[in-house]
């Protein structure tokens, strides 16, 4: 683990080299200085050897023990499904490695758990890919909170809603809405986000409760969710996610005693402040690779200068959260 940190760069192999790291985050690991993509992992031979030369990665491999424990490999990130996250971490664990995971951690509570306690024990440093902690547009949302421009905050609210797509009406696989890899459906791949962000905005969750099912009867995984809650200072919040409404919607809204607080978790919108002094938009532009921040963050708790704000131990509570809404606890 010291010899990692004490390199001039840092080597890592991603595992799992799909679309969520074609733009998103594997260019990010590339383009931050003392960070290297040494090696990529899939299941698919010539699709990884297709990624390694589109991307100047000098390795790939088809096998993810392979990957794991190469030599010249320091760190890994695991890109893959959910289903597979918990497999993979506890092997990158067994070989004293660093670890970032892709959201959600793992398909429940308790799989993330036991993926946070094995890099515990071996007093591992462990991320999750919860990048929105990172994001200038959600720290401004922070800003004005910290600084109580809406005064005492009372209860926050969101509103996913989206029209099932092509996948969803033909019946063709999609892992996303498989109940054996997220039980949840896009509720799995899409609410983590907020729920962990808002955790980050106003604190940790106290208790939770829900309810899950799945209306329309097109994919296995559930579509529709609703959940409550109590932060540990008395925030209450609530939150819908229904995915076979007639139109996209995306609204979060944070009302305090003096003003209210508006933005999308993952709609381009502005974030708006409202309060007695008027009315503040503000667009704040996400970066190309919109994992910039987030990796960037990665290397500065790596070398000890600050800790990054997404961690095991946050996600883990963010897997609580969710379980908890599905009345999986």
């Amino acid at each position: 683990m010291s010899e990692t940190m004490n390199k001039t760069k840092i080597r890592w192999g991603i595992l799992g080299c799909g679309n969520v790291t074609e733009i998103k985050s594997g260019p990010a690991y590339q383009k931050t200085d003392g960070f290297e993509v040494v090696a990529v992992m899939r299941r698919d031979a010539n699709k990884a050897a297709d990624y390694a030369k589109r991307h100047g990665v000098s390795k790939y491999y088809s096998d993810a023990d392979a990957l794991i424990n190469d030599d010249e490999v320091d760190a890994v990130y695991i890109a893959t499904p959910p289903d597979s996250h918990k497999l993979y971490a506890l092997k990158v664990a067994a070989a004293g490695k660093p670890c970032c995971i892709e959201k959600p951690m793992a398909p429940s509570y308790a799989d993330s758990l036991e993926i946070q306690k094995a890099f515990e024990l071996k007093k591992l440093p462990l991320f999750v890919a919860y990048y929105r902690r990172s994001l200038p547009r959600f720290l401004k949302v922070k800003e004005w909170l910290d600084a109580n421009e809406i005064g005492q905050v009372r209860h926050i609210r969101w509103f996913l809603g989206k029209p099932p797509n092509d996948i969803d009406l033909s019946g063709e696989y999609n892992w996303r809405t498989d109940a054996k890899v997220a039980p949840a459906g896009y509720f799995d791949d899409l609410a983590s986000h907020g729920l962990d962000l808002f955790a980050y905005l106003l604190g940790d969750f106290k208790s939770v409760s829900g309810t899950a099912l799945n209306q329309q009867g097109l994919y296995s995984a559930k579509d529709a969710i609703t959940g409550h809650w109590l932060h540990e200072n008395g925030i209450t919040g609530s939150g819908t996610w229904n995915f076979g409404t007639h139109q996209r919607e995306d609204l979060v809204e944070i009302y305090g005693s003096e003003g209210k607080i508006s933005f999308a978790v993952f709609e381009e919108a502005d974030v708006v402040l409202a309060n007695t002094k008027g009315e503040e938009k503000l667009f704040i532009e996400h970066p190309e690779h919109v994992q910039k921040f987030h990796v960037e963050n990665l290397k500065k708790d790596l070398l000890g200068k600050q800790t990054h704000p997404s961690t095991g131990k946050t996600a883990v509570h963010t897997s609580w959260v969710m379980d908890s809404i599905l009345g999986n606890l």
